[in-house]
């Protein structure tokens, strides 16, 4: 006989939104169940963000002996592929237990291991239970998108799911797809030993900065990964050579493995969301500011809402539906601020827009400033001056900042505190960092934004001279 459930929240997804729903819920005294059949921890900690840069770290190691630095001979490194992976392993296991069943059990969470499914707009059934919630919240994350391609099907192919349980390297990966999963992944398993094709159907990280993004596709080729761009696979299949991809321009490319990364979409197949009365669309589920679905009990967030496809997204998501379903207050999600890495070497970072969609928002009333890191005392002498900042600014505030180089990720970080607050571009100028740090880019591009405005003004100018004659 079916257990019935009352509670008052009911978290559909343990990923990095979920459980941060959970989590907080459970800890202001809202009762709660979690419902999740796969891997508690989600797609980010199982298969996307903690493994790919645990392999990503490894493979850094790898291109530091090779390359050598500065009265430093590179030489060719031993590398372990399966310890590499066995460090992925440990990374995820490491963390884990944060995210773990028996965590949240000691929260006060009841966890259902089991797919949930709606049977009307106001319960859900799990693992035998029927569930009543007074709200819902839609946090099951995405999954592999697999393209049309005519003989997919019958080759053997990786996805982020799958490719983290390889042992042995593949001797020629093929990677379809050249966003920021397939970009990471083409550089790792090069700087491991693998030989590398990538194949892209447009222009690799086509989202970003197209001269950021092609400082970093050059990075790709120099190390040795050959990057096909603006060719689309018209099939696969098995050629004389092994497993092969066969591209609309005539050429076949060969290889021992693939991986297939051509983005991802929302997972709802389960869910039975038209009984719930929820509307979907191509992103996902169909959300409003609020976050709300269009069963105003059901909320969505992170991958599932179809507004970006982040754990700091997720997580941002999941704050605001703490503060709307237990407290009761307005929200409006925003999507201005959120960051965005791809963690390559050099790195790509990017908060708010772009130039060209600041230019297109804001036409002549942006100012673009574009500050190389040759110009950084601290990237001189650590011999990585590749890279640049980029700053859109209008009307004294930025609006979108890129950054392609050494710790983009981590200087990104700034300017999404900057985006944030709506604060503008004077308090970056105003700061004191550390000398020489990465940072002072970002000061230095503010300053540059300003120093027109000091240096080049004929009324400052007058200003100045007559303040000098009047001084004692």
């Amino acid at each position: 006989m079916s257990e019935a459930i009352a509670t008052d929240i009911c978290v559909i997804g343990a990923g990095a939104g979920g459980l941060s729903v959970a989590a907080g819920a459970a800890q202001m005294g809202a009762r709660v169940v979690l419902v999740e059949a796969a891997a508690m921890g989600g797609d980010c900690l199982n298969h996307g963000c903690v493994p790919s840069k645990a392999l990503l770290a490894a493979a850094a190691a790898a291109q530091a002996v090779r390359a050598g630095g500065p009265g430093v001979a590179g030489q060719t490194p031993v590398v372990d592929y399966a310890a590499a992976m066995d460090h992925v392993a440990a990374t995820i296991a490491g963390i884990a237990p944060h995210d773990s069943q028996e965590r949240f059990e000691g929260l006060g969470v009841r966890v259902i291991r089991d797919w949930g499914r709606f049977t009307s707009a106001n319960t859900l059934t799990a693992g035998g239970a029927t569930i009543s919630a007074r709200r819902f919240v839609i946090a099951t994350g995405s999954r592999p998108a697999i393209p049309p391609v005519p003989g997919l099907e019958e080759v053997p192919f990786l996805t982020n799911e799958s490719l983290f349980g390889l042992r042995a390297a593949p001797d020629h990966l093929l990677v379809l797809g050249g966003g920021p999963i397939g970009c990471e992944m083409a550089q790792a398993h090069r700087r491991l030993g693998c030989r590398v094709t990538l194949v892209e159907a447009g222009r690799c990280l086509g989202r970003d900065d197209p001269e950021a993004a092609a400082l970093l596709v050059a990075a790709l080729r120099a190390e040795g990964v050959e990057v096909l761009e603006g060719v689309a696979v018209e099939r696969a299949g098995y050629g004389e050579q092994g497993l092969a991809l066969w591209l609309a321009d005539g050429r076949q490319v060969t290889g021992s493995h693939l991986l297939v990364a051509t983005g991802r979409r929302a997972a709802l197949d389960r869910l039975n969301l038209p009984v719930a009365g929820v509307e979907t669309g191509p992103q996902g589920v169909r959300v409003d500011a609020g976050l709300r679905t269009t069963n105003r009990r059901i909320f969505a967030i992170g991958d599932a809402a179809g507004l970006g496809q982040f754990t700091h997204l997720a997580g941002y998501h999941a704050g605001l539906v703490i503060r709307s379903a237990l407290l009761g207050l307005p929200v409006r999600a925003r999507g201005d601020h959120i960051p965005r890495a791809t963690y390559t070497t050099p790195t790509l970072a990017q908060v708010g827009l772009t130039e060209t969609e600041a230019r297109a928002a804001h036409g002549a009333a942006v100012t673009v400033i574009h500050e190389p890191f040759a110009g950084n005392d601290r990237a001189r002498a650590m011999a990585r001056t590749e890279g640049f900042i980029k700053l859109m600014v209008v009307r004294g505030r930025p609006v979108g900042v890129t950054v392609v180089g050494p710790d983009a990720d981590e200087i990104i970080g700034l300017w999404a505190l900057m985006l944030a607050n709506r604060l503008k571009l004077s308090a970056v100028a105003g700061t004191v960092l550390p000398y020489p740090t990465l940072g002072e880019i970002s000061k230095r591009a503010s300053g540059t934004y300003f120093s027109p405005k000091l240096f080049d003004n004929p009324v400052v100018k007058r200003g100045v001279r007559l303040i000098q004659r009047v001084l004692p």
